[in-house]
């Protein structure tokens, strides 16, 4: 029986994808996975049997990667499981920032007691005009799941949609409109359009991106849009190009002391994921990968492996062997299992930067010992038979 450990609530309709081999367990020691939302797991002791940590949404710096990685320990994501719901706040940022809708909302309050409220409104309401968004210009920088629906959904908000992604997949290539337009970098955005929004992982090239350089460049009044990680944006400077109006209005899911002290913005609460539909599907992407991994050591959306995935295993049965990615581990591996004369039907390997998986289906059972003698090789960080 899989014991799954979930270290924060996970959507049942998640945890239904997990078929009668998995039992939830109340405690993490000997848990073979681990489902989390954003608990931070970088204190955490972890169990020899760990084999698995699933993360249900994209950002994964709650979890210890390295570390996790050096114990054999697979971490996946749930990318694009959440993205309709934070395409469906960033367009609700812009509205507000087009249309001073907060200001009005605010007006009925404090005037609700108002008998003439009716009237009075006709007057007031100037103060709360705004602008339109269709016709504006959107720059979208990062098109991965979330920045592909976003570009979409604003190219038929009537808007001229501009996108900047050195690293597009093809996946997203091929979803992406083909109204939007490519831009060739980063500074043709910011030259060229109204709104600009985020829609990158938080990493050392992009760190502190939206800052005084980058904002100098960029149109007065532009609104900028931040629901994919606080760190983009520097906050002195976002303060000074709020204070002078060369920002008209910053929109955040990541409010903090410095931020809150800043004019015309809208913060949340970081709301981008937290819809119900959101997190289901992030819940189930994160149980069937887990799921997939336990049962046939597929994996799919690893953030510190490579993907691998041989589907069903059709001979005796697959070894799936984590390890560092150096010379000659698959000649030695191999090596070891042609002296004990099994056959190899099948074999898979990949690698991400220090780390390697390979997975072999083998004619034959593999003994114990066999197992033993391949985990001692130098290198190897953990070895299973499925």
């Amino acid at each position: 029986m899989t014991k799954v450990y979930c270290l924060n609530n996970i959507s049942k309709t998640g945890l239904e994808v997990l078929d009668d081999t998995f039992t939830i367990s109340d405690t993490p020691e000997g848990a073979d996975v681990i489902l989390v939302r954003s608990a931070v797991m970088h204190d955490m002791e972890f169990d020899p049997e760990l084999k698995a940590i699933a993360r249900a949404g994209a950002g994964v710096n709650n979890i210890p990667l390295d570390r996790c990685a050096e114990k054999g320990i697979v971490v996946f994501n749930t990318p694009g499981a959440n993205a309709n719901a934070v395409k469906e706040l960033v367009i609700a940022g812009m509205m507000m920032a087009a249309r001073d809708i907060i200001g009005g909302i605010d007006w009925v309050k404090e005037n609700h007691n108002d008998r003439n409220i009716s009237k009075d409104m006709e007057k007031a309401k100037k103060n709360f005009a705004g602008t339109e968004i269709s016709g504006k210009k959107l720059g979208v920088i990062g098109l991965g799941a979330i920045g592909t629906e976003v570009a979409n959904a604003c190219v038929k908000l009537g808007m001229t949609v501009y996108g900047f992604d050195p690293y597009i997949s093809v996946k997203s290539a091929w979803m992406l409109s083909r109204s939007v337009h490519h831009a060739s970098s980063a500074d043709e955005i910011f030259r060229e359009c109204d709104y600009i929004t985020l829609h990158v992982p938080a990493m050392d090239a992009t760190k502190g991106m939206i800052g005084r350089e980058a904002i100098e460049k960029m149109k007065d009044g532009v609104v900028i849009l931040n629901y994919a990680r606080d760190v983009l944006v520097n906050d002195d400077d976002m303060k000074e190009a709020l204070e002078s109006g060369k920002v008209s209005h910053y929109l955040t899911d990541f409010p903090n002391p410095a931020v809150m002290s800043m004019k015309n913005v809208i913060a949340t609460p970081h709301l981008g994921a937290s819809t119900e539909e959101a997190e289901e599907n992030c819940a189930r992407m994160a149980c069937e990968q887990a799921a997939d991994y336990i049962r046939y050591g597929n994996i799919r959306n690893s953030v510190n492996y490579p993907n691998c995935d041989m589907g069903v295993c059709a001979y005796a049965c697959r070894l799936c062997i984590l390890h560092r990615n150096i010379p000659n581990m698959i000649g030695q591996i191999t090596a070891a299992l042609a002296a004990d004369n099994m056959n190899i039907a099948n074999m898979s390997n990949g690698s991400r930067k220090e780390y390697a998986y390979t997975m072999i289906d083998l004619e034959n059972d593999v003994p114990e010992d066999m197992l033993e003698k391949i985990g001692r090789i130098n290198g190897v960080l953990k070895v299973r038979k499925l």
